[in-house]
């Protein structure tokens, strides 16, 4: 699968999470994560998102996840969705 434009998927409410994923301007993948849990589940909310971007088969990128103290199994779905959206042609 690869990146072919913008792609959103979630929400900034509380307990949801918001997912963009874009074109990275190289051939690598990029990840940012902003989380008001980042101490806590910091670590696990990278691992969901690497896991879930690899098992999509995407190898550049850019992926911003903002978490509101998502569940795992939310921060899994709106990745999908983003990532779903953003390598269907325009």
């Amino acid at each position: 699968m690869e990146v072919k434009k913008t792609a959103t998927a979630g929400s900034l409410e509380s307990s949801d999470v918001l997912v963009t994923v874009s074109p990275a301007a190289g051939s690598a993948l990029e990840f940012k994560i902003e989380s008001i849990v980042i101490k806590q589940y910091g670590k696990r909310i990278r691992s969901v998102t690497e896991e879930v971007v690899k098992t999509a088969g995407i190898e550049s990128g850019s992926i911003l996840v903002q978490d509101r103290g998502a569940l795992e199994c939310t921060l899994r779905a709106r990745l999908e969705t983003a990532l779903a959206r953003a390598a269907e042609s325009a």
